[in-house]
This record gives structure tokens, sequence and C-alpha cells, in this order.
């Protein structure tokens, strides 16, 4: 409107605001927001590993910031769902779809600690559950983005965007991109159905879009 008003009184070029891109309305137009690696490490070492909350809370973030999980799939994991001799975690996604993952050492010892020492005696076959009465498995998707949330307010850690538990998942994606990992293996671990879900990953490699990037004309490459 500016650049129309400064046309309209003769001291702007005519057609200049038709060089004025739109708003990006279209479909994965957003970046992904995540944490840098030390930020990540800051938030799993805030869960105090003496306490049963901070063995259950460090135990769901490692799910989160390692294997990529998504809030509903912790929510929904069963203790029938670890498979101990195969080192495996059977979750189910979106659709019911049941994908089983690896369970290192690092996630294994973590639930283990937490089940023997730190998960409340219950009827629940539910892994995950309140540490306050009535001891039940967690409400929803909303409890474990709180749990991560606190997390990175003990770390210091600015959550920069909405919903927590996904921003370790996004961390998750943009850590495997750094590291030489193609959209294809980022799809597989986070189960996503279409590549052009993980496409938005792409954004953030700002190594190999600067060599793709022209640059605006009579302007030197960045």
């Amino acid at each position: 409107m500016f650049l129309r008003f400064l046309i309209a009184e003769g001291k702007c070029a005519t057609g200049l605001d038709g060089s004025i891109p739109v708003l990006a309305h279209w479909r994965l137009s957003t970046l992904p927001r995540y944490l840098q690696a030390d930020e990540v490490e800051r938030v799993i070492a805030s869960c105090d590993p003496a306490t049963p909350a901070g063995q259950r809370d460090r135990a769901i973030i490692l799910l989160l910031a390692r294997l990529g999980l998504r809030a509903g799939d912790i929510v929904q994991l069963r203790l029938g769902d670890l498979d101990w001799k195969g080192a495996g975690i059977s979750v189910s996604g979106k659709g019911r779809r049941q994908t089983l993952l690896p369970m290192t050492q690092e996630i294994g010892d973590a639930i283990v600690t937490y089940i023997r020492e730190g998960r409340p005696h219950t009827a629940t076959d539910t892994l995950f559950i309140r540490s306050r009465a009535p001891f039940r498995g967690l409400a929803n998707h909303c409890a474990i983005s709180m749990i991560v949330a606190q997390a990175m307010r003990r770390a210091g850690v600015t959550c920069p965007s909405r919903g927590a538990a996904h921003v370790l998942r996004h961390s998750v994606a943009s850590s495997m991109l750094r590291q030489g990992a193609s959209l294809q293996e980022i799809a597989g671990v986070l189960r996503h159905r279409s590549i052009a879900t993980t496409e938005i990953y792409a954004k953030v490699d700002v190594v190999t879009l600067r060599q793709i990037a022209q640059p605006w004309p009579e302007v030197k490459s960045c």
C-alpha cells in the first residue's frame, strides 16, 4: 500500500509494487522450529535421575529426542510394546500402523530404571504413569508436551514454537540432515507416509541451499 501511494504521488515507478512477494500461505510454507544439539542434551540432563518423576521424564524425552516419536505415540506405549530380547519398541502411529523401532542402550537403560525404580505399582499396562495418585496413564499428548516444556525451562532453553514435544521431533530430523542423512532416511525414521511431508526439512539445510541459491540481479552471491 505504501508503494501504491508513492506511485499515485508520482514519486515511484509504476509497476514496482508487483515485485513484492506475496505472503506464504501454501502447504508446508513455514520453517520447522528445532533445538541445537547442545540444547537437546541440556534438556535431557535437566531430568533428575534420583526421583521417580525425573526417571520417567528422562525416558520420555529420550524417546522424543533420539527416535523422533510423536507425543501421542508415547501416550499409547504399553509394557507389551517393549521387545527386550530383540531390542525393539513397537509403536502404533497414525492410522494405527505398527512400526518396530530400535531400542538403543541409552533408551533401554532409561526405561529399565524407570520401570524398576520410578514407575508406581498399578494394574494398568500403560508404560508411563502419572507421578501422583491416581496412578494411571498420562492423559494425552498435551501432558507429554508439558513435561518437555518444564524440562526446557529447567535447562534454560527457550522453546521456539508451540508444542514442545514436537520441537524435539523436528530437532531429530534437523540433526540427521546436518549429519548427511537423506530425506528418504529421515522420512523412514519419522514414519512419514509421503516424502513430500519430509521435504520441509530441506529448508533448514543452509549449506546446501547456499550452493543452489541464485543471486539477486547486480548483487554478488552470498
